[in-house]
């Protein structure tokens, strides 16, 4: 008689939550409506304008990319965050978070990473600047606050000053230049001018 009873109720439970659980899904999903229709969607759209009419007016790229050759055969390759085309005559093309790789034809690497970038598309010329950073395959690291690049003929000078470390040591100049080797081998050669201290630090 008490399972009889048992099952009885186990039956009317299983009765009323089939009448109250699609009554209480139904509930929630009004209450999800009626939150959404409180929504003004008036508000949203300025914020929208403002950043097509900002595009519109400052065209820029996301993460592009670039690769080439240069005339002594050596490949180039760039990446940036962001970059803004030149939008008038005479004004330069800028960017931001810039890496690039220089690999000469003899299989010489040089990566280069700088917080900002502008490019004179008429002249090729590349200015880098903010914390340059120059690592060479060679073995060397040198640190600059500004860079150019003569990207048509792969070389690269500062005529700021400069801190390199390398198998030798420690050196600090007045500027430096990259450039290719007299020889004609692919290979680079990397000089310091001005006044030149070395920390010789022999292993």
């Amino acid at each position: 008689m008490a399972a009889r009873r048992a099952i009885d109720g186990w039956s009317r439970a299983v009765g009323w939550l089939k009448v109250a659980l699609p009554l209480t899904a139904l509930g929630l999903l009004s209450t999800l409506f009626l939150v959404s229709n409180r929504i003004d969607p008036e508000t949203a759209i300025p914020y929208s304008t403002v950043d097509v009419e900002s595009r519109v007016r400052e065209p820029r790229l996301t993460k592009p990319a670039y690769s080439g050759t240069t005339a002594d055969g050596a490949t180039i390759t760039m990446q940036a965050a962001e970059a803004r085309p030149a939008t008038t005559p005479g004004s330069l093309s800028t960017a931001v978070d810039v890496t690039a790789i220089l690999t000469s034809p003899s299989g010489q690497r040089t990566d280069i990473r700088s917080e900002t970038a502008s490019l004179d598309v008429v002249t090729n010329l590349l200015r880098l600047t903010g914390d340059v950073q120059i690592d060479s395959s060679a073995g060397y690291q040198v640190k600059t606050a500004a860079l150019d690049a003569d990207l048509a003929n792969s070389a690269f000078t500062s005529d700021v000053p400069v801190q390199a470390t390398g198998p030798t040591g420690t050196i600090n100049a007045d500027s430096m230049s990259l450039t290719p080797g007299p020889n004609g081998d692919g290979t680079y050669l990397l000089v310091f001018n001005g006044r030149v201290k070395l920390v010789y630090q022999p292993k």
